[in-house]
């Protein structure tokens, strides 16, 4: 495989942006669903080559070495990512939830420090939230973060968090020792003494990023490390980000299945003629089609919400009154439900062979039912569109 050559900076995504996403994908995800699907080591040589693109970490700001891509850009590129494979796009976009929250509640100081190297090298970090007892009441988190003169330190487990093995740094959310009612963001660097990866999740799907349970034990980090604001608060704020780039795996590996659907009833037989010329088969494709084009017009929609406020000087600001958009909610959870509906009709069209591993309509399936799952179930999300949304009247749209 010819790596891309490095892209010009800017702060807009280029005709050329593109067209190097697609050759990254053609070349190293088309063809090798198997190899992706396996639970081996991390693909290290497909990461390097999405560095060649010069897009890694494609939304770090301008002013830190970054392309200073719009979200709205990431949904067009994480979209013909996940068409290739999700795990691999997930694993390339998820820092964009902890570079988010560093970005905006992180000194100037520590966004040098920690940013711009991400920006230079193409590397990743991690979020840490979620915890045994605490996954979608993150209020039950028992990390603790205790403040010893000018250092932090924090004490905890937590129970899935995605790159934290390979990250330069983690985002971790942890419950104040002097104040159980405050919580605290705490950038840790992953060298830090005390950081120790538990186990790598066996996941159903996304097979190609690894997920991790860790232990924190004792980490200690100077004072300034801590982010400005309420822990749970900025991470609410860091998941509109990355819950819209997840929604927009969804319309990629969407776009797969039906791929796969129109090559597989080209050649099928059917009676006098192919399942192409079937009248059923031309519906249900319709009917995909319908749903791609509205989930990608809804993940553009939020992200176009989302760059508007980032726009603005005041978007910290902004984010922290706000938190969660209603959007950013509303596209994951459409995404998750319509695609997983394009994923099992598109299954029932393989027939006996839709249910094992020769075809990668089996991969695609556990792939994309990760959308209704992570950074908070349906279930969690509909609660908090009600409570959001719909009680208070005054905000109802």
């Amino acid at each position: 495989m010819t790596p891309c050559t490095d892209l010009d900076k800017g702060g807009e995504m280029k005709p050329e942006d593109l067209k190097a996403v697609r050759t990254f994908v053609k070349e190293c995800l088309s063809g090798s669903h198997t190899e992706l699907d396996a639970l081996g080591e991390k693909p290290s040589d497909v990461y390097e080559k999405f560095r060649d693109t010069g897009l890694a970490n494609w939304w770090l700001p301008e002013e830190l070495g970054g392309r200073g891509l719009s979200l709205e850009d990431s949904v067009e590129i994480v979209n013909e990512l996940s068409y290739g494979d999700a795990g691999v796009a997930f694993t390339l976009f998820i820092s964009v939830l902890g570079t988010s929250i560093v970005q905006l509640y992180g000194s100037e100081e520590l966004k040098a420090r920690h940013l711009a190297p991400m920006a230079e090298r193409g590397s990743f970090c991690a979020t840490l939230g979620s915890e045994q007892s605490a996954g979608s009441e993150l209020a039950k988190i028992e990390t603790v973060v205790a403040t010893e003169g000018d250092e932090l330190v924090v004490t905890g487990e937590k129970f899935f968090s995605t790159n934290t093995d390979f990250a330069d740094f983690l985002v971790v959310v942890a419950r104040s020792a002097e104040d159980p009612e405050a919580y605290h963001a705490v950038l840790i660097p992953r060298d830090t003494p005390g950081v120790e990866i538990v186990k790598r999740w066996d996941v159903i799907g996304l097979r190609a990023s690894y997920t991790y349970q860790v232990s924190l034990k004792g980490c200690r980090v100077p004072a300034a490390n801590r982010l400005e604001g309420s822990g749970l608060r900025l991470l609410e704020i860091g998941l509109n980000a990355s819950r819209i780039l997840i929604a927009a795996t969804a319309i990629g590996v969407a776009r797969r299945i039906r791929d796969h659907c129109m090559t597989y009833a080209r050649t099928k037989p059917l009676r006098d003629g192919v399942l192409m010329e079937n009248p059923v088969f031309a519906q249900r494709l319709g009917q995909m089609e319908m749903q791609i084009d509205v989930m990608k017009s809804h993940c553009l929609r939020a992200a176009r919400d989302y760059d508007a406020i980032m726009a603005d000087p005041g978007a910290a600001a902004s984010f922290h009154r706000q938190g969660t958009l209603k959007s950013a909610l509303t596209a994951k959870m459409f995404c998750g439900q319509a695609g997983w509906d394009v994923a099992s009709v598109g299954s029932e069209m393989f027939g006996g062979l839709g249910y094992t591993h020769d075809l990668p309509i089996g991969k695609l399936m556990r792939d994309i039912r990760y959308v209704s799952l992570v950074e908070g179930g349906d279930d969690v999300l509909r609660d908090l569109l009600f409570s959001r949304y719909v009680i208070p009247v005054p905000r109802r749209s």
